[in-house]
This record gives structure tokens, C-alpha cells and sequence, in this order.
């Protein structure tokens, strides 16, 4: 398939990136702002805390600072801002492990690992996290913090947060998969360096978009700087855009989303059954069956159509009808209006769990994702004001969430973004290398079969490498850790990856 600049906007829409959906990616890209032609450097801002763990009082540094990249010349090129955790009181914090956390979009800051599920403190949303809350939204102690065992350091690239292109620099250079890689690295091998840190177990963690980046970061610090990791985390992520994206005759992506609609449509009660054994049942038709009958294109027979859309609606709750009339295929986003439309709403496209009013009847596709409109207004809120209120950082910039950086560089002529080879590569020259797979089960965004599918296609990776690769499966979705027990198991699950006996 030609990888063409209407698939790469394609792309963009379409990408889970985490939490920018394409009305964000649908605005001009802005104009860089007025910068000296040198930048100041900007002093750290640190705070003592602590927070309770396990029931343990857990005391902590919180450092919120920018870190400047230069170039060859020594010019200031661009400024990184992060929020790093450091735990207080230990013998040999230089063997201590510690954490680089990204989220992804591209073009989001980290706010959703921050405050979500890593961080010393987190959004307290209302219920199972799929209610609207009240604003405005605080934060409180994050019991579930990993914080107890790994330092933590949360990374705004490049035009998210307050991180910015400086001088004569344009965020362009900053602005595409291997030259986030590029300065993303470089902030690593800094902060590293500068913490004096080459003693620590390190280690990655990357949701949605941020999968692709520390897939790349894996290879990269590597075979740049010499420095091998001890884990890699994939947290709603993905490795290969064809499990997202459907095009004529190409149709992967409607195989690996099925596995998703059958557990949403468990979720919501439309279809009964064992979680378990429905996922393997459409997982087999996904590859078997279903799989067959797309590659027949218009030679398939009404008879045969008519028997695959009664499976379909066995496993979707889609009537056979619809799937039919197109012509077995339906998008998620059509999937997501159909499913309650008789209860007049529409559900998530980042958490299937969240059904809200919808704001039409009429249309075929969903004209909103009521679990962003959740996400964003809450965890917005909440950053802005811990970033000020209890960090004690002020800055004249807004803080980016979200921001559109279209457009950004795919670095694939003529073909799909799929960053497997760099994650497997980093596994075979760093056979100690683990990775955890976390994924959910009303994930419309990325589905957990994507990235499943991609590891099964490492058929080069030696059997002793494949079991360095974990699977962990929570309840909700995308951002999974808004559901109280997910946040309870991805504790333990993440307390066993980093700690392992």
C-alpha cells in the first residue's frame, strides 16, 4: 500500500496517540512562539514530601525542572520539561531503579501516567471513572505509586507541557518518529548522566503513541549511548500502524479490532459469555473465518456472507443486517454509534465503558468520544493546578496537554509506520531485556489485539526472548487505571515487573 501525505494524515486522525483525537490534530499547527536568541537556563523547583504506600510513609524529593539539549556547538536548541520523584533516606539511591514515563499522541505531555497511575498523586475521579465529575477536579495521595521501589520521571517532549524548540530552532526538528527518539534520548542520557544514575536499573514506560517511542528508545539508547535496559512497558500501545488502519484491501485492522468490540459488547450486556472463552473464540474467527471471507472481496457469496454476519452479531451485538449492508466491515467508530443506539447513546473511543447521551440519531459514526471529554477536563484541571499550587512551578508559557504537532515526520516512504524490528532488535542485543504488555479489554483506541499480533510476527525472536514478554489485561480502557481495582492490579502487576524475585 503507498504510504501517500492523505494515508499520513490518515495516521494522525486515526492514531490513539493518547488521548488527541482528531479534532486536535485537525488544527493549524501554531506558529513558534518569539524565543532569545539564547535561552536562560531556568532553576529546578524542589519540594520534600511523602506520601503513604503499602502503608508505609514513603518520603520523597519532587523536582520539577527543564533540561536544556545543545548541539554539537554547544547552542541551546530546545528546553525539556520534567517532573522527577526521587525517594529520600535510602543508602545507595545510585542503584535505586528508576522510571522514564511517556504518554503519547504524539503531542501529549505526561500528565496521564503522572497523575494517573504512577505518580505520588492522582486524579480522584468519581465511581469506576466513566461518571462526569465536578469541577474542578484536585488530586490526592496516590497509594498505588510505584514510588515505594523505582524513582520516577515524567517527560514532556518537545512543544507538550512547557517544553519547547529554543533559539533559531524549529520544533520541526523535533516533530517526527526518529528525531523524538533523537532528543527524547539525549534527555535520558542527560538526566542519567546528571543524577548520576549509570548504576540504576532503568527502565520505560510508554502509553498509546508512547509505546512507539520507547520502542525506539529501547534500540536507540542502546546503540547510541551504550545503555542497556532492564525493562520496557507498553501500556495501551501499539508497534505496527496496519493493526489500526483499514484501507481497500487491506483489512488487519477490522481482524484485531473484533476481539475489542466482542469484549465491549460483553461489557454492556448485548452479547453473554465467558470473558475468556469469547475472546478466544473471536480471536480464531478474527484469523480464520472471518479473515477468508474478507480476502474473497466481491466474489463472496451472499450465502457465505449471510452466515459470517450471523457470526458477527453473535460476537459484536451488531445485528447481521448491518454487517451486511457493510459489507462485513464496520469501523469503530461506527461500532461505537451502533451498539447502544437504541438507548440513544453513544459509548467511548478511549474507554468503551463510558456511554453517554448522543448527539445524533442519525449519523452512522460516533460524532464524539465521550470518554476524551472525561479524560481531558479532569486531568487538565487537575495539572495546572498541582503544577502550581503544590509543585511551586510558574511559568509564563501555557502548559500543552495537548497539542497539535502536525505535521509530524513518519519516516516511511512507501510504507506503514511499524516499529517491531527496533523493539526485537533491542531484545536480541540485550537479551536480559523484559517487556510488559498492559492492555484492555474496552480499548477502542489501540486494542490489546494489536499488539499481540505484533509480537506473534516476531518469528525471528528466539524462543528464550519471546518469554521475556509478559501480558497483563485489565477491565476498562485506554487510560484503565481510572477504574479503582485495574489501578490495584496494574500496582502489583508493575511492583512484580520492576522487583521481580
Amino acid at each position: 500500500m503507498t504510504f501517500t501525505k492523505k494515508t499520513n494524515r490518515l495516521l494522525i486522525s486515526l492514531l490513539s496517540g493518547i488521548l488527541l483525537n482528531s479534532a486536535v490534530f485537525a488544527e493549524k499547527p501554531k506558529e513558534k512562539e518569539a524565543s532569545p536568541a539564547e535561552a536562560k537556563e531556568t532553576p529546578p523547583v524542589v519540594r520534600e514530601s511523602s506520601v503513604t504506600i503499602d502503608g508505609k510513609k514513603i518520603t520523597y524529593k519532587s523536582t520539577a525542572a527543564k533540561t536544556q539539549l545543545k548541539d554539537k556547538k554547544g547552542k541551546v536548541r530546545a528546553s525539556i520539561f520534567h517532573v522527577s520523584y526521587t525517594r529520600t533516606g535510602i543508602e545507595k539511591p545510585s542503584e535505586r531503579p528508576v522510571m522514564f514515563a511517556f504518554n503519547g499522541g504524539p503531542g501529549s505531555s505526561a500528565v496521564w501516567l503522572h497523575l494517573g497511575i504512577l505518580g505520588p498523586k492522582r486524579v480522584d475521579l468519581p465511581g469506576d471513572g466513566t461518571t462526569p465529575f465536578e469541577a474542578p477536579m484536585g488530586v490526592i495521595d496516590n497509594s498505588f505509586s510505584l514510588l515505594d521501589v523505582c524513582d520516577l520521571v515524567f517527560v514532556d517532549p518537545v512543544s507538550t507541557g512547557y517544553s519547547r524548540a529554543e533559539g533559531e530552532t524549529s520544533e520541526k526538528e523535533f516533530h517526527g518518529i526518529d528525531e523524538d527518539i533523537e532528543s527524547v534520548g539525549d534527555f535520558v542520557r542527560l538526566w542519567i548522566t546528571q543524577n548520576g544514575r549509570w548504576s540504576s536499573p532503568k527502565y520505560l514506560c510508554g502509553e498509546s503513541y508512547g509505546g512507539i517511542r520507547v520502542a525506539g528508545l529501547s534500540q536507540h539508547l542502546q546503540s547510541r549511548y551504550g545503555m542497556n535496559l532492564n525493562g520496557v512497558i507498553l501500556l495501551s500501545s501499539l508497534l505496527d500502524y496496519r493493526t489500526l488502519i483499514s484501507s481497500q484491501g487491506s483489512h488487519l485492522s477490522n481482524q484485531v479490532f473484533l476481539t475489542a468490540f466482542a469484549t465491549t459488547a460483553l461489557h454492556h450486556g448485548k452479547i453473554k459469555g465467558n470473558r475468556d472463552e469469547l475472546i478466544a473464540q473471536t480471536r480464531e474467527f478474527a484469523y480464520g473465518e472471518y479473515g477468508q471471507a474478507l480476502l474473497k472481496g466481491n466474489e463472496i457469496t451472499l450465502e457465505e456472507t449471510t452466515r459470517i454476519a450471523s457470526r458477527l452479531e453473535q460476537l459484536t451485538g451488531i445485528s447481521s443486517e448491518i454487517w451486511i449492508k457493510n459489507s462485513l466491515l464496520i469501523s469503530p467508530d461506527q461500532f461505537r454509534a451502533e451498539l447502544l443506539r437504541k438507548e440513544g447513546k453513544t459509548i467511548g473511543r478511549f474507554d468503551a465503558r463510558v456511554a453517554w447521551e448522543s448527539m445524533s440519531q442519525a449519523s452512522s459514526s460516533a460524532t464524539y468520544d465521550p470518554s476524551y471529554s472525561l479524560a481531558y477536563g479532569a486531568f487538565s484541571n487537575a495539572m495546572l493546578a498541582y503544577l502550581g499550587d503544590e509543585l511551586g512551578w510558574k511559568d509564563d508559557q501555557p502548559y500543552e496537554i495537548l497539542t497539535s504537532v502536525f505535521p509530524w515526520n513518519y519516516s516511511s516512504e512507501n510504507q506503514i509506520v511499524n516499529m517491531s524490528n527496533r523493539i526485537s532488535t533491542a531484545m536480541r542485543d540485550n537479551p536480559n531485556l523484559r517487556v510488559l504488555v498492559m492492555i484492555a479489554h474496552t480499548d477502542l483506541a489501540t486494542p490489546g489485539e494489536g499488539i499481540m499480533y505484533s509480537f506473534r510476527q516476531m518469528v525471528n525472536l528466539p524462543e528464550s526472548l519471546r518469554k521475556q514478554v509478559k501480558y497483563t489485561e485489565y477491565d476498562a480502557g485506554h487510560m484503565f487505571y481510572t477504574n479503582p481495582p485495574d489501578l490495584e492490579k496494574s500496582r502489583k502487576d508493575l511492583l512484580e515487573f520492576v522487583s521481580p524475585k
